[in-house]
């Protein structure tokens, strides 16, 4: 055999063997891998994740997991998997699913509100992004981040502004909070401080008093009118008397947040405890509960007028009957015992 049959040879080997690799390589980078019926899919890639962990997340959504594998090794992905949540539509080939995974982190919409206490919060918070409760809770109630930014355990609640955000799905406990202290002082504006100001409030004083205008009523337009009235007691160095702090005196010393109580009875208004209102001058330690937007904003935009007192108004249910003095609200306190007395409401 001649040299020159010989190179020919080795050179069509080569050239078919190239070929075969090249084809392997194009099935491995370029053939759709997805096995849903969906548009799209999204997986959670937890924080310090091991192959082991995104095959558990991938192999339901992939069509061979191995060919996966394979092209996720030649681009080197496998040695920096990152952590996140991160968008498969259908068709995707391994390819493109590694460029996705490798770049395409997604923020998720993170909800919150009307929470008792930061136990509560921990627990929506945790069911929205990788940060478990018990991480949350802990960065919530760290002592020196409460000193140095000017809260305490009592009105570290108020830091937390009612709302949706973008985080990315693997926001850890701390910068969590870190991002919702800069949210406080976003909406804490100029304008916002001015206000509170203007009515001798701090900020976490606002929010104290807007948790107990928002458990009063669940209406938005009346609660302009229900804050113009504790804060016409306040100026007139009255009790606040307000029945929401009552019923969170009692939920906090029995621990049970979960307690429903329709009716405050007269036993309770002796009860020793400084959110009782009836027995405590001024503002309670803190919120009674996360107050959202709008009850802020009711207090810190009152309806001027000259009312003292309100009790429900049973003929319009959600809404309230007001008075400017003691005789006038008794009267309407009289409809508002008898219907609740037919009820059979005891507690």
């Amino acid at each position: 055999m001649s040299f020159k049959r010989i190179l020919l040879g080795v050179v069509l080997a080569s050239l078919i063997g190239g070929g075969i690799f090249a084809y392997i390589a194009y099935g491995i980078f370029f053939t759709p891998n997805t096995s849903f019926n969906s548009d799209e899919e999204f997986v959670f890639i937890p924080t310090n994740a091991s192959e082991r962990d995104l095959e558990k997340e991938l192999s339901p959504l992939l069509k061979d997991f191995d060919a996966f594998k394979s092209a996720a090794n030649r681009k080197s992905y496998l040695s920096s998997i990152k952590a996140g949540r991160y968008k498969i539509a259908k068709g995707m080939n391994n390819n493109e699913i590694v460029n996705s995974l490798r770049s395409g982190n997604l923020p998720v919409k993170v909800s919150f509100n009307n929470q008792e206490s930061v136990n509560d919060l921990a627990g929506r918070i945790a069911s929205q992004i990788e940060a478990d409760s018990s991480s949350l809770v802990a960065a919530f109630k760290d002592t020196d981040f409460l000193k140095s930014n000017g809260f305490n355990e009592a009105n570290m609640i108020s830091l937390y502004i009612p709302n949706s955000y973008e985080f990315f799905w693997n926001t850890s406990a701390t910068a969590f909070r870190d991002r919702m202290l800069k949210e406080y002082n976003r909406f804490w504006n100029n304008a916002r401080i001015e206000k509170a100001e203007a009515l001798g409030l701090q900020p976490n004083e606002v929010i104290a008093l807007a948790s107990i205008v928002h458990k009063e009523t669940a209406k938005v337009d009346e609660r302009p009118t229900v804050a113009g009235v504790y804060l016409n007691r306040l100026k007139k160095g009255m009790l606040l008397q307000a029945d929401p702090t009552v019923i969170y005196a009692i939920k906090k010393e029995t621990g049970n947040f979960d307690t429903i109580i329709k009716r405050v009875l007269y036993k309770d208004l002796e009860m020793d405890s400084p959110y009782n209102t009836y027995k405590n001058a001024g503002l309670p330690p803190g919120p009674i509960a996360m107050p959202d937007i709008t009850a802020i904003d009711a207090v810190l935009n009152p309806k001027k007028h000259n009312y003292y007192y309100f009790v429900a108004n049973v003929e319009k249910f959600g809404y309230h009957m007001f008075a400017e003095n003691l005789t006038q609200h008794n009267r309407n306190k009289e409809q508002y015992i008898r219907w609740i007395n037919a009820q059979k409401i005891n507690r």
